[in-house]
C-alpha cells in the first residue's frame, strides 16, 4: 500500500468508521496500486491519497468530509458519473490505473449500506475508451518469461484481439525480444514478481528510453506452464494449441497464459473477440532495429513528430482498421516473395480502374472502426449507438462485395458470409437514433418485443386518456375550467380554481393547496398514474434487458465479425497502396531471390513532396560480385544522406507490398536493413555519441549477412582523424572479405582515403555527388554519379550556415596553407623537417 494509506489504516481501526467507509477501505484494500472510484449516488467519490493525486492530476477541488465517528477530516474529491470518461482518459494518459467500483444493487431496495463491487479495472494497456486509443496505432499490454537460456514475451491488444507470442533461446534472446518490445510499444508490461529485480538488466534499452510503460508485476503461478495452457484452451474454445503453431515454446505460452489471465482478472468480462494466437517469426519478416526505425523517419521523425514520416506519407487508409495493418506492414515488411506479390498483383489490379477506386474508397470511408466496435462489444461496455455504428458497417459490405466482384486477386475478397443475420438481429433491434445512455430509453425499435410494445403503448396513451377523464370530469362536477395535469414531484392531479371548490364532489381527495387552486387525486386517476408510471418504469428495465441480449447474441459471432474486418483492414491497405501509387508514379518493383538491388531513378518518398523544386532522382546498382559495396562521397547538403535513406525507403515500400517511387525497381529480397548515421549520445548509460556509433557499428558487423542492406553514413567521424579513418576502412574491409557479412553496402564518408578499396577489392564502386563551383560558391545539383569528389566544401557549407565572414576567410586561408603543406594540423608554420604521422607519412603507409 501507498505510505500515507498504510499510515492511516494503522492509526484509525476499522471499528471507528462509518460503514460506508469501512466498505470503502476492505475494497481499497483489494486494489492499492489503483486510484479507486467509489461510487455514491451520481459520483465517482475519491479519498485519502487517491483524492490528493485525483485533484492534482485532474485539476478538480480538493475537499474534505467527517467520515469517521470521532469527526475526523478525510480528504475527497469526486465527479459525475456521466462525465467519468473524459477523467478516466487524463488518467490513464499519465499512467495511472484505475479501479471502477459500482453500486450492485438498487439502493431502494438495499438493507443497509449498498452493496458495492469493482467491476473493471483500467490501465493503460487494457484501455479500450476512444479517447484513450489512437485510431491509426494499437495499443498493446505485454508480458515477459525468462529462464536462463531463454527469453519470451506475449503482446495482446485488448481493443482488437489481436494476441502475439515470441520465444528466443541463446545469448541473444534477451536482445531479440527487446526487439520485439520496441516493435509492439507496450504500454504497460506484465511479469512475474520473481523477475522484478533483473528485468531492467535484461531489457536496459527499453526501460530507460520508455518511461510511460507501466510495470505490473503477477504473482508466479499465474505463469506456470500448465495453468497457461488450460486458461488458452478455454479462451479459444479448443482441445489442443498446435492448430496456432505454438507447440514447442513453453516460455511463450507462460507468458501469454499469465497475461491473459491479468486481462480477465482487471476487466471482469468476457473476452470473446480474443480468439487465437500468432507466433512473431522473425525469420518471416525484414527485420529494422530501433535505430533504422528511428533514422529511417518510418512512423515517426527524429523529434518525435509523425508529420512527413514515411508512414505519414502513404497513409491513405480510411479506416482504423486499414491505419494500424498499414503501420504493421511498415515496420515488418515481408520476406516471404509469394505474399509480397500477392499484395503487388492486388495493388496493379485496383490501379487498373481509377473510378471503381473511387467507388471503393466511398465505401470504406463510411465504415467504422469495426475491430475496437466489436472489442466494446465483447467487453459488454458497448453502448447502443456503438452497435448502431456496427450495423451500419456491416450493411455496407454487400456494396463492398459487389465492387470487388470483376477482380482476380485472392487478396480482394470478403468471401460469401457477410454477416447477413448480425444485421437482421441489428436492423430489428436498435432504433435508428438511439442514446448513448441505456437508462434513457427509446433504445428498441418497435415491434421486437410484443411485451415492449405493449408497457409502449400504456405509457403513450396517457393523453387521450387524459383528455377523456377531463372532458367526464367537468360533464359530471359542472365545473368547465378544471384541468387534469401532471408534474414529475406530484404525479397527476386535478387542479380546480378556489371559485369552483363549492362544486367539488366528496370523493375528491386534497393533494396540495396552492394560492388561487386547489389540486386532487381521485381513486381513478390514482389507479392510471401507478399503471402508468410503472409501464414507464417496466419499459426502461425491460429495453435495457433487450439491450444487453441483443449486445451478447451479436458477441457469440465475435470470430465471424474478426474474419471481415480484417479483409477489411486488407482491403483498405492495399487501396492504400494503389492511391499513392496513382498519385505519385509509383511503379511495381520486381522482387527476386537473387542479391541484386538494382533502382533506376528512385526518389525520396517523403522529401519529393516535401519542396516546390522538382526531386532530383539517382540509380543505385549493388550485387554480390562488382557492386558490393558503393562509396560514396561528396560535400555536406550535397545529398548524400538523402540518396542513402531514399534506397532504403524504397526497399522498405516494396517488401511491404506498394510500389515504388523510381522508374524501375529490381529488388532481391532483403533480411536486415541497418543504418548507421547521425549523431545521438546515450548519457543516462554514460555513453558519448561515439561510443553509441560505436555499439550500433558493432551491432551491424556482427549480426548482418550478404541479403542485409547496410547504410553508413560517416562512421569514425566521432573521434581524432587518424582514428576515425583507420576505424572506417576496416570496417569497410570487414564487410567486403568475411564471407558472412558480406552485405550489400552504401558507404556515405568524407574520409577520401576510402576511394582507394575501389583499387584493391572488385567489389568497391566510388560514386560522388555533382556540385560545380561558381566564384566562392557552390551549386549543389544532388545527382549521383561514378567517381570520386575532390573536395568535401565544408567552408563554403559553413558560409550558408551564417559562420561569421572573418571566421570563413580564416578557414579559407589555413585550407590553402594546410594543402601546401605549409602549416602544421595547428595552424602555425610547418617545420622544415616533415613531423612523423603527416598525412603522407599514413598515406604511404595505408596505400
Amino acid at each position: 500500500l501507498p505510505t500515507i494509506h498504510r499510515a492511516l489504516l494503522w492509526l484509525t481501526t476499522m471499528e471507528e468508521l462509518t460503514p460506508m467507509m469501512r466498505q470503502y477501505h476492505q475494497i481499497k484494500l483489494e486494489h492499492p496500486d489503483t486510484i479507486l472510484f467509489f461510487r455514491l449516488g451520481d459520483f465517482y467519490e475519491m479519498f485519502y491519497e487517491d483524492a490528493v493525486t485525483g485533484s492534482r492530476e485532474l485539476e478538480i477541488t480538493l475537499t474534505s468530509r467527517n467520515t469517521d465517528k470521532k469527526g475526523k477530516p478525510i480528504p475527497m474529491c469526486g465527479l459525475p458519473y456521466h462525465a467519468a470518461n473524459g477523467y478516466l482518459v487524463k488518467l490513464l494518459r499519465k499512467g495511472f490505473k484505475v479501479a471502477i467500483c459500482e453500486q450492485v444493487e438498487d439502493p431502494r431496495k438495499a438493507k443497509g449500506i449498498v452493496k458495492r463491487e469493482v467491476t473493471r479495472i483500467l490501465t493503460p494497456g487494457t484501455a479500450i475508451e476512444e479517447g484513450v486509443l489512437d485510431s491509426k496505432e494499437n495499443n498493446y499490454i505485454a508480458s515477459l518469461v525468462n529462464e536462463e537460456n531463454s527469453s519470451a514475451a506475449s503482446f495482446l491488444d485488448v481493443s482488437t484481439g489481436e494476441f502475439w507470442v515470441a520465444e528466443y533461446s541463446g545469448e541473444d534472446a534477451c536482445e531479440k525480444i527487446e526487439h520485439e518490445l520496441f516493435q509492439f510499444q507496450p504500454k504497460e508490461i506484465v511479469f512475474p514478481e520473481s523477475e522484478s529485480e533483473d528485468l531492467e538488466k535484461r531489457f536496459p534499452n527499453w526501460f530507460e528510453n520508455s518511461p510511460l510503460s507501466i510495470k505490473t508485476p503477477q504473482a508466479d503461478w499465474t505463469f506456470n506452464l500448465d495453468f497457461s495452457r488450460r486458461i488458452l484452451l478455454q479462451q479459444f474454445k479448443v482441445s489442443t494449441l498446435e492448430g496456432f503453431g505454438v507447440n514447442g515454446y513453453s516460455n511463450a505460452l507462460a507468458a501469454a497464459g499469465g497475461l491473459l489471465n491479468y486481462v480477465k482478472q482487471t476487466q471482469k468480462t468476457e473476452l470473446d473477440h480474443i480468439t487465437g494466437l500468432n507466433l512473431v517469426e522473425q525469420s518471416r519478416f525484414l527485420r529494422m532495429d530501433e535505430a533504422t526505425v528511428r533514422n529511417l523517419e518510418l512512423v515517426q521523425g527524429v523529434d518525435g513528430n509523425r508529420k512527413w514520416t514515411l508512414l505519414s506519407t502513404v497513409d491513405y487508409s480510411r479506416t482504423g482498421m486499414g491505419a494500424r495493418l498499414l503501420r504493421r506492414w511498415i515496420l515488418r515488411p515481408s520476406l516471404d516473395l509469394v505474399e509480397i506479390d500477392q499484395r503487388l498483383d492486388a495493388v496493379e489490379e485496383l490501379i487498373g480502374s481509377v473510378v471503381k477506386m473511387n467507388r471503393l474508397g466511398k465505401i470504406l470511408d463510411a465504415m467504422y472502426d469495426v475491430e475496437r466496435l466489436l472489442s466494446r462489444v465483447t467487453m459488454e461496455t458497448a453502448n447502443p449507438r456503438d452497435l448502431l455504428s456496427l450495423r451500419e458497417s456491416i450493411r455496407l459490405l454487400p456494396d463492398l462485395a459487389g465492387e470487388l466482384e470483376e477482380y482476380k486477386s485472392p487478396l480482394l475478397r470478403l468471401g460469401t458470409d457477410l454477416l447477413s443475420d448480425v444485421l437482421e438481429l441489428l436492423d430489428s433491434s436498435i432504433n435508428d437514433d438511439p442514446p448513448v445512455v441505456l437508462t434513457d430509453g427509446r433504445i428498441i425499435r418497435k415491434g421486437f418485443n410484443a411485451d415492449l410494445d405493449k408497457l409502449r403503448e400504456i405509457s403513450t396513451s396517457g393523453k387521450s386518456y387524459i383528455a377523456q377523464l377531463e372532458a367526464k370530469e367537468r360533464k359530471a362536477t359542472g365545473i368547465h375550467s378544471m384541468k387534469v395535469k401532471y408534474n414529475r414531484v406530484f404525479g397527476y392531479f386535478i387542479e380546480v380554481t378556489k371559485t369552483h371548490l363549492d362544486s367539488v364532489p366528496e370523493h375528491y381527495m386534497r393533494k396540495q393547496t396552492l394560492a388561487g387552486s386547489e389540486r386532487y387525486i381521485t381513486p381513478e386517476l390514482k389507479e392510471y398514474e401507478e399503471k402508468v408510471l410503472g409501464a414507464e418504469e417496466s419499459i426502461v428495465e425491460l429495453e435495457k434487458e433487450l439491450f444487453i441480449g441483443v449486445r451478447s447474441t451479436v458477441a457469440r459471432e465475435a470470430q465471424r465479425i474478426q474474419r471481415i474486418a480484417r479483409l477489411v483492414a486488407c482491403l483498405d491497405v492495399l487501396l492504400t497502396f494503389a492511391e499513392v501509387a496513382q498519385r505519385h508514379h509509383y511503379v511495381r518493383p520486381r522482387l527476386t531471390r537473387s542479391l541484386n538491388l538494382k533502382i533506376v531513378r528512385g526518389r525520396h518518398p517523403v522529401l519529393e513532396l516535401q519542396s516546390d523544386e522538382p526531386f532530383i532522382p539517382n540509380d543505385l546498382e549493388c550485387d554480390a560480385a562488382s557492386h558490393q559495396m558503393m562509396i560514396l562521397t561528396g560535400p555536406n547538403m550535397g545529398g548524400k544522406s538523402t540518396y542513402l535513406r531514399q534506397n532504403a525507403l524504397i526497399v522498405v515500400l516494396a517488401q511491404a507490398g506498394s510500389f515504388v517511387p523510381a522508374d524501375e525497381a529490381e529488388i532481391g529480397l532483403v533480411d536486415r536493413i541497418y543504418t548507421r548515421v547521425g549523431a545521438s549520445d546515450n548519457l543516462a548509460r554514460g555513453q558519448s555519441t561515439f561510443m553509441v556509433e560505436m555499439v550500433e557499428t558493432a551491432r551491424i558487423l556482427n549480426t548482418a549477412t550478404p541479403a542485409s542492406l547496410v547504410l553508413l553514413d560517416e562512421v569514425g567521424r566521432g573521434t581524432a582523424t587518424f582514428d576515425g579513418l583507420s576505424i572506417a576502412w576496416s570496417v569497410a574491409e570487414y564487410l567486403l572479405k568475411e564471407d558472412s557479412k558480406k552485405a550489400r553496402t552504401l558507404f556515405a564518408t568524407h574520409y577520401q582515403e576510402l576511394t582507394k578499396l575501389e583499387e584493391i577489392y572488385d567489389g568497391v564502386q566510388n560514386y560522388c555527388v555533382t556540385v560545380r563551383e561558381s566564384g566562392k560558391k557552390i551549386i549543389f545539383f544532388h545527382r549521383v554519379m561514378p567517381g570520386v569528389a575532390n573536395k568535401s566544401y565544408g567552408i563554403e557549407v559553413a558560409r550558408l550556415a551564417g559562420v561569421p565572414y572573418p571566421v570563413i576567410e580564416r578557414a579559407r586561408e589555413i585550407l590553402k596553407r594546410l594543402e601546401r603543406k605549409q602549416l602544421n594540423l595547428t595552424g602555425s608554420k610547418r617545420s622544415s623537417t616533415v613531423p612523423d604521422g603527416s598525412f603522407e607519412d599514413v598515406q604511404k603507409g595505408l596505400f
